[in-house]
Formats: structure tokens, C-alpha cells, sequence
């Protein structure tokens, strides 16, 4: 049996019918569908449970037949429609060499630092993100220094007014 490196972070959508595979990044859970691969085994036992149903006697009995020669035989196309599946997306994926996770060559892999982005950020993003952030807090900061300002308005001395003399000696 042929073997092939690649990660676990996967969905199996086949059916009867056929086989489908989605798999994910590690890092940002992007998925990429395969295509599907019909199953030959799933149209012919389609095919004899229908005349089964209608005409039952043999029909019904070849049904019976195929669906226990349907069950070792699907698990074999369905392992190789998953190797044929790996084969199709590894191209999207790259393992880091750190961590060893599988990550989206798209969004996730440091192509200049030759390692996913968990495991070597962009710094480019980074600092903008880190500006952005300050950006925020200032705003934040800004929005608490009127809140104390409106809280100061509503006090009854603010309302008095201020004096720029002693109360005591009026100078």
C-alpha cells in the first residue's frame, strides 16, 4: 500500500455514490474540497437495489450479493480515492519544519523565512497590526478622558465656576 505524508486535519464526505475529501490548515482552518470521484460499485449496487425493489427473486438476491461484496470492496476504492485525494490538495499544503504542522501555502507559509507564519510571523503585518492596535488604544484612552471630562461638567463645583483667587482673601 502506498504511503503518504500528510495531515490528519480532514473531513470525509464520501458516500455511496462516490468519494469527497476537505482538507484544513492547521493554522488558519482554511479547507480546500477535492473533486469527486464517482464509485463504479455504488452506480451497479444503485442499479440492483432499485431492480430489486421492482422485480425482487434474483434481482433482490443479486442486491444482497453485491452489498456484501460491496463492503470490502468500497473500503478498498475509498483508501485509494483518499490517496488520490492527498495527492490532489498536498500541493496547498507545506509542513513547517518546526512545528510540523500542515498550513495553507496561500496565507500561513513565510516564504521568506521558510516556515509557517505561527512560527515566523510576517513582521511587515506585525507591525502594522502592532500601530493599528496602539491606534486603538489611544482612541480608547481619548474616549475615557471625555467620559471624565462630561463627569467633571455635571459636578456642582465645575458649575460655580472656577476662581483664579483665594476664597479667603479674594487675591
Amino acid at each position: 500500500m502506498k504511503k503518504i505524508e500528510f495531515t490528519i486535519n480532514c473531513s470525509n464526505l464520501s458516500t455511496n455514490k462516490g468519494f469527497q475529501f476537505e482538507f484544513y490548515c492547521d493554522k488558519c482552518g482554511t479547507g480546500y474540497r477535492t473533486g469527486f470521484q464517482p464509485s463504479a460499485l455504488g452506480t451497479v449496487s444503485t442499479v440492483l437495489d432499485a431492480a430489486g425493489s421492482l422485480f425482487g427473486g434474483i434481482f433482490g438476491s443479486a442486491a444482497d450479493i453485491g452489498e456484501r461484496a460491496h463492503s470490502a470492496t468500497w473500503e478498498k476504492a475509498h483508501d485509494e480515492a483518499f490517496i488520490k485525494a492527498m495527492e490532489e490538495l498536498k500541493p496547498e499544503f507545506i509542513q513547517c519544519s518546526r512545528c510540523s504542522s500542515w498550513v495553507c501555502r496561500k496565507s500561513c507559509w513565510n516564504l521568506k523565512k521558510n516556515l509557517c507564519k505561527n512560527c515566523a510571523p510576517d513582521l511587515v503585518v506585525e507591525m502594522a497590526a502592532a500601530q493599528a492596535s496602539r491606534t486603538v488604544e489611544e482612541i480608547w484612552a481619548h474616549s475615557q478622558v471625555a467620559e471624565d471630562d462630561r463627569k467633571m461638567l455635571k459636578e456642582e463645583n465645575f458649575r460655580r465656576g472656577v476662581r483664579a483667587s483665594c476664597l479667603s482673601c479674594n487675591l
